[in-house]
């Protein structure tokens, strides 16, 4: 078989001839033509996980997490979600370095492992909090440096908190049931998917009393949400009314709004005068004004009911007539 290639001198002459600008390179057929670049081998991120969803869920999950740390650290830090993002796995693994609480965890019923991350500055933080400081964070540690028993304590009891609030904040979409697998130090040990392949990261940015700053990373495969895309497209519900606590907290607010003090007025009638009329008033002067059908009623400086005014015994009274009208008001 025949092959005509160039010689080494025949191609070095057609790059010269291109950089000099001798042999043309805007010749041909759609030149203006604009090209995206698209690789077979990656998965599309666009069909289907609806980010949206994810950042209700997590919205819905920091509140309860947010209170489930105060009870067990005795103190608030403030901890807040950011924006759910998509990216390949091994761009991610780019952005830690050892040592991590890196923890790979089973969701069922979903395919695959996650890995929940804890900045070492979020687990020092949490310990110094728990014996009663204020919330302390660490500088930079060796690579290779393990967890004590102590530190591995305190990260188990921050996981079974970031659990059972996942958990709550996910039911509405599906019930999920969190299972720890694994803990290592080194991200890279971590394999839940290849690096090409897509994730979806969940931060959670967490800021102790003292300049301690951290973050807690949730991190599922792609590939395990895909397969509930639908319910994740659908908008997430937060219940239909009828639970019991909801009809207790509809209660409750009815109970706290009918208790509300507001300041009643009663307008008798009003006059229209000048400044000049009323600095030469002086006493026993008599304003004269046409009296309405109606007095009226302010509510917290607001027009409420057309009233008589009157008296019942010794006592000044009013009589509701009716609603003020809007139009009249």
């Amino acid at each position: 078989m025949a092959t005509n290639l160039l010689t080494p001198d025949e191609l070095n002459a057609l790059a010269e001839g291109v950089q000099d600008g001798t042999i043309p390179v805007d010749t041909g057929f759609n030149t203006s033509a604009k090209v995206k670049k698209h690789d077979l081998a990656s998965e599309d991120s666009s069909l289907g996980v609806n980010l949206t969803s994810l950042d209700m869920i997590n919205e819905r999950f920091i509140r309860m997490f947010r209170l489930g740390l105060v009870e067990m650290l005795r103190s608030s830090p403030k901890v807040n979600p950011t924006q759910v993002q998509i990216l390949r796995f091994g761009d991610y693994l780019k952005g830690l370095q050892p040592p991590m609480s890196v923890n790979v965890v089973r969701a069922n019923p979903l395919r695959g492992y996650s890995i929940v991350v804890l900045d070492p500055t979020v687990v020092f933080s949490s310990l110094d909090s728990f014996f009663g400081g204020f919330g302390k964070g660490v500088g930079q540690l060796p690579s290779g440096r393990l967890f004590t028993p102590t530190e591995s304590r305190i990260i188990n009891m921050i996981l079974e908190v970031f659990f059972r609030c996942l958990k709550e904040a996910w039911s509405p979409v599906m019930p999920l049931d969190f299972e720890l697998v694994s803990s290592e130090i080194n991200p890279q040990f971590a394999q839940i998917a290849d690096e090409n392949d897509l994730v979806i990261l969940s931060r959670f940015e967490a800021e102790g009393n003292i300049d301690a700053r951290g973050f807690i990373d949730l991190v599922h495969p792609y590939a395990s949400l895909k397969p509930i895309r639908e319910l994740l497209r659908s908008r997430v519900q937060t219940g239909d009314g009828n639970e019991e606590s909801e009809k207790q907290w509809a209660e409750e607010l009815k109970v706290a709004v009918n208790s509300a003090s507001l300041e009643l007025q009663v307008l008798v009638g009003s006059i229209e005068t000048s400044i000049g009329q009323i600095e030469a008033m002086e006493d026993g002067d008599i304003l004269f004004f046409k009296k309405p059908e109606f007095a009226r009623m302010l509510v917290n400086g607001l027009p409420a009911f057309d009233v008589q005014a009157g008296s019942v015994g010794a006592q000044s009274a009013v009589q509701i007539e009716r609603a003020c009208i809007p139009s009249q008001q």
